[in-house]
């Protein structure tokens, strides 16, 4: 049964969110016998609560609190107020994610190494490497039951895929798959498999996508160590005297202020909350924000090289029907910078419904183009371009005081502008993707550009050095021992490869590095 802790209770964790990074955590910390309070923004939606309707899910699902943009990218223009399509639920964002678990590659975690100093990019090498993630990666593979993976089968091939596959075949690509995705092909530790419904984004009304919504969330809870509070929208966090975290200050579902005391808070709210409620902890002590001595707390972000190519064809497709993101093209995810970048990309199957190619394909057009393209989507096949982009120290997440949100507190405020070797990569990845259609008889192919964002990554980077970044190897920050960072936004680089599997593994890490410090009773 769930554990109730008393808010005086200063030998809890308090962990903020509760995805892939602060669900992980809360059950692996629930199950070495650590007792957690998790505090989550949004309410708690199960399989048989997910809507199979693209926008009434959206309404459900996402975070629609208040946020600003600026910079170039075309989201400010066309969504200023909705710079990522992540979720406000328990779970997180792995109810809305597509499933991709992919490990980085080993050059990927000593990207200033690899690539060198790239002008107008703060690149930095990462402060573990591939050897030392090995094992964890090994059981955050097990824990999500990824394909091809420990003898897991692949997911079958759709529509969408088969001509995919083909047209990559047709270029001499080689490594093309269906992906390691986590979603059952068969069932796998109580969950179904998939039955190819399709809603991939929407929430797996099947329970064959992992999400920490089902799985980590009430196995943490059924320990008696886990207490998570949902509509809990965590406001600050509070230190002593001697600069040591003392716990959190969060609005309740009714709307009235509580304070959580903590032996130990652990941030996981995304890279945009994360950064947000560290600025928003502002003290005497810490004027610039908390962790924030190096003045890197909010830079760096990072959203990964991205953007779509659709095509028509003169046969039915019928690219919604089946897994959504079920293939895979790797071949371009190669560092080799004689293709006019740094860095490379991976090419990953998409489909989305109606309702939401019309708003993505081209905001606010109509006409002839448009409207001809949406009246061949039964004949459409998709893919989505993800690469890895350069972190920037002017792409940030800053607070805007003059934009308050329900609580009255200062919003977020995304600041991206592409550097030029994203935008090298991304038209590289169009031409790519296009001639992957072409070659199998496309009459018409679609360069998209990006959507919001669905991989926040940076804002709280790891580093070796303090000055360099937000926190250490172990995700702990270089200011205040007994505060960690548990999400994305300590990411030092983005890599190429869809983030959860990693954000999963390092939080498996964390876990046992907290567990085990405070056993050792220096924390």
């Amino acid at each position: 049964m769930a554990a109730s802790f008393e808010l005086t209770d200063d030998s809890v964790v308090v962990i903020i969110g509760t995805g892939a990074g602060g669900g992980v955590l809360a059950n692996e910390l629930a199950q070495k016998g650590v007792r957690v309070v998790a505090l989550e923004a949004g309410g708690r939606y199960l399989p048989e609560d997910y809507v199979n309707d693209e926008w009434e899910s959206f309404g459900q699902l996402a975070w629609l609190d208040p946020r600003t943009t600026s910079g170039d990218w075309r989201v400010a223009k066309d969504f200023s107020g909705l710079p990522a399509w992540i979720v406000k639920a328990v779970g997180g964002t792995t109810t809305h994610w597509a499933g991709a678990s992919l490990r980085f590659q080993d050059h990927e975690w000593k990207a200033l190494t690899t690539y060198g100093a790239v002008e107008g990019a703060n690149l930095l090498d990462w402060p573990i490497d591939a050897a030392e993630m090995d094992p964890w990666y090994d059981l955050a593979e097990k824990k999500l039951g990824v394909t091809r993976t420990n003898g897991i089968a692949g997911l079958p091939g759709n529509n969408n895929y088969l001509l995919f596959e083909r047209g990559a075949k047709a270029l001499g690509y080689t490594q093309v798959h269906t992906g390691r995705m986590a979603i059952n092909s068969a069932e796998y530790d109580g969950r179904s498999f998939c039955h190819q419904t399709g809603f991939c984004f929407q929430g797996c009304k099947w329970g064959a996508k992992w999400s920490a919504a089902y799985t980590d969330i009430p196995r943490g809870e059924a320990t008696g160590n886990l207490e998570v509070r949902e509509r809990a929208h965590a406001a600050r966090i509070l230190h002593d005297d001697a600069g040591k975290v003392t716990g959190v200050e969060y609005f309740d579902r009714d709307g009235n202020l509580q304070f959580q005391r903590a032996r130990i808070v652990c941030v996981a709210g995304n890279s945009f909350e994360s950064p947000r409620l560290l600025l928003n902890s502002a003290s005497a002590m810490f004027p610039d924000g908390l962790a924030n001595s190096s003045g890197q707390v909010g830079r760096n972000y990072m959203r990964h090289m991205t953007g779509s190519v659709y095509a028509t064809f003169d046969k039915p497709v019928r690219m919604w029907r089946g897994t959504t993101m079920a293939g895979i093209i790797s071949d371009e995810a190669r560092h080799d910078p004689g293709r006019g970048f740094v860095g490379g990309y991976e090419m990953e199957t998409l489909a989305l419904g109606i309702p939401f190619m019309a708003a993505f394909l081209d905001p606010g057009a109509w006409g002839r183009e448009f409207t001809t393209a949406l009246d061949a989507y039964e004949y459409m096949a998709g893919m989505w371009l993800v690469g890895e982009d350069m972190p920037q120290d002017t792409n940030r997440v800053t607070l805007n005081a003059d934009v308050k949100d329900q609580w009255g507190l200062p919003v977020a405020n995304v600041h991206f502008d592409d550097h030029p070797n994203d935008i090298a990569m991304r038209n590289h990845a169009y031409r790519q993707g296009r001639a992957v259609y072409e070659a199998v008889g496309a009459t018409r192919t679609f360069p998209t550009p990006p959507y919001p964002s669905t991989h926040n990554l940076g804002t709280n980077r790891m580093s070796e050095r303090p000055g360099d970044g937000v926190v250490n190897r172990w995700g702990q920050s270089h200011d205040i021992p007994n505060l960690f960072v548990s999400d994305g936004s300590q990411f030092t680089t983005g890599a190429a490869e869809n983030p959860t599997l990693t954000i999963v593994a390092l939080a498996i890490r964390q876990a046992d590095h907290i567990a085990r410090e405070m056993a050792a009773q220096t924390l």
